[in-house]
């Protein structure tokens, strides 16, 4: 029986990773939209979709990327405060604190590491010149920054609502465009092996 899981795993490993990465967000959705719009209501099961999803990656691939690993134990993290204290503003801050971490990993990693942090990640399924990878890097600090900024701004002048939409539907898309934008530097500094 394990046998025919892990045949499944390969065969359908495309949609296990949409619906471990997306299936949390739905839950929350669910639930959020389904209770009057009240998070202390959609963040038990978002946190608990979100552990599972994080379980089901590591049973079937024995490891957890470090992004997803690091995102559910924030949405954990930030998710109980905001139940503790019955107090929305740790979730609406959870993005920026997310995006500040991941723009000081990417400005101070190449003093502690010597090389970008972007280049350990991404340096076996691109290949750049130091120059492009360099750019790359910081390009995607200041992104991080920009939308740690941009998040600040959204929650601290818009209604929960808005915030909660914004946060799917506005920053899934300004990174993706974002991200296509990198192409062309990618192409320029690509290295021809």
């Amino acid at each position: 029986m394990f046998y025919v899981y892990v045949n499944i795993f390969r065969v359908n490993k495309s949609f296990i990773k949409f619906v471990t990465d997306f299936g949390p967000l739905a839950i929350f959705f669910y639930y959020y939209y389904n209770s009057d719009k009240d998070l202390t209501v959609a963040i038990p099961p978002f946190i608990i979709a979100t552990l599972v999803a994080l379980a089901i990656v590591w049973f079937l691939e024995k490891r957890i990327p470090m992004v997803p690993l690091i995102g559910g134990i924030l949405i954990s993290f930030f998710g109980g405060l905001t139940i503790y204290f019955d107090n929305p503003v740790f979730l609406y801050i959870k993005p920026t604190v997310i995006n500040i971490l991941f723009g000081l990993a990417l400005f101070f990693g190449k003093y502690f590491i010597k090389e970008p942090v972007l280049k350990k990640i991404m340096g076996k399924s691109i290949a750049l010149t130091d120059m492009g990878w360099d750019l790359l890097n910081k390009r995607w600090m200041f992104f991080f920054f920009s939308l740690a900024i941009l998040n600040e701004c959204v929650w601290r002048t818009q209604s929960e609502e808005f915030w909660v939409n914004f946060k799917v539907w506005g920053m899934l898309p300004i990174t993706f465009i974002f991200t296509a934008f990198q192409i062309s530097l990618i192409n320029k500094h690509k290295i021809n092996e």
